[in-house]
């Protein structure tokens, strides 16, 4: 039987090649020496069994998604990857399930070459927890605060296949098996936009950003919120993943704008900087969508892509309520 330390060693200490770290498992704690100039930028997200994915979820694709949602957080702020810890509980220690899992959350950590430096385990229900740690120079980070009146409304990648999938689970919808594993896989292994993140806050592209974990309307609520502007959505430009756009309006319109689990940015950026935004976003392959207006009037106004108003009740993800 494996023990915590064993365990540790076994799955989770890596030899560190390029390491940020100046000290990393092993200890109590673990040292990291900030670059000159910068910020450090620290996140932590947590996903439960049975609250955020399916009791027997994959253990390769619970790993990758367990790091991408931290990752989608860097992505936001602009900030570069450093290092990352897990606290991982777990009803046993069962050697195949942890060799998936840690798998999965390497392969994503070599991608973007962050390394893990420390962490805890314990028994108990399935519970995944990891914080990041990332780096900014002073004042480049992109924040929510920081959208203004006449500013562009920005997507990027597509939104709705992860809502339209975990549906399809759900037998909300009826879905074909090759539609469910292509929607599928928006939902398990999303993709953190690190890479246009980063090069919108250093190039001082975009104003505010965040990442759509909770439904675009929820989350581009935070930005309007707290930079106390308002915005028009235009919700047909809402860029729908390649399962989504092939259903009926209503439920495209549903899922892109309160979808949520896309980890997609919606940034905000001057209208005089709309070549740089796709410059930027060719530069790394990914594509964006300019879908609305950051207005000096409060509130969320949704049109339709004449610009007719729509009467849509939309509510995003939220933890205790939903």
């Amino acid at each position: 039987m494996l023990s915590e330390f064993d365990l540790i060693q076994q799955y989770f200490q890596r030899p560190q090649h390029a390491a940020r770290a100046t000290l990393g498992i092993g200890d109590d704690c673990a040292l990291l020496t900030p670059t000159p100039g910068m910020q450090t930028a620290i996140s932590s997200d947590m996903l439960v069994e049975g609250r955020h994915f399916f009791a027997g979820e994959d253990a390769a694709r619970l790993g990758h998604k367990a790091l991408a949602v931290n990752l989608s957080d860097l992505a936001a702020m602009g900030a570069r990857p450093v290092g990352f810890t897990l606290a991982l509980a777990l009803p046993s220690a069962d050697r195949d399930w942890l060799a998936g899992f840690s798998k999965g959350l390497f392969a994503l950590a070599d991608a973007y070459n962050i390394e893990l430096v420390g962490g805890d385990t314990t028994k108990g229900p399935l519970n995944i927890c990891i914080t990041v740690f990332g780096e900014v120079r002073p004042g480049q980070a992109l924040r929510r605060a920081a959208a203004q009146p006449d500013d562009d409304i920005w997507i990027s990648g597509t939104l709705g296949d992860a809502r339209l999938a975990l549906a399809g689970y759900r037998l909300e919808q009826a879905m074909d098996a090759a539609s469910l594993l292509a929607a599928a896989a928006r939902l398990h292994t999303p993709t953190p936009r690190v890479a246009l993140g980063t090069l919108l806050a250093e190039q001082g592209i975009a104003r505010a950003a965040i990442d759509i974990s909770d439904g675009l309307v929820s989350d581009l609520g935070h930005i309007l919120k707290l930079s106390r502007v308002g915005a028009t959505l235009d919700v047909d430009a809402l860029p729908a993943g390649a399962v989504l756009a092939t259903r009926e309006t209503a439920l495209r319109r549903a899922y892109t704008a309160a979808g949520g689990d896309d980890y997609e940015l919606c940034f905000t950026a001057p209208a005089s900087a709309r070549a740089a935004v796709l410059a930027a976003a060719a530069s790394v392959a990914t594509p964006v969508t300019r879908v609305g207006r950051i207005e000096a009037a409060p509130g969320l106004r949704l049109v339709d892509a004449a610009g007719a108003a729509l009467d849509l009740q939309l509510h995003g993800f939220d933890h205790f309520t939903s």
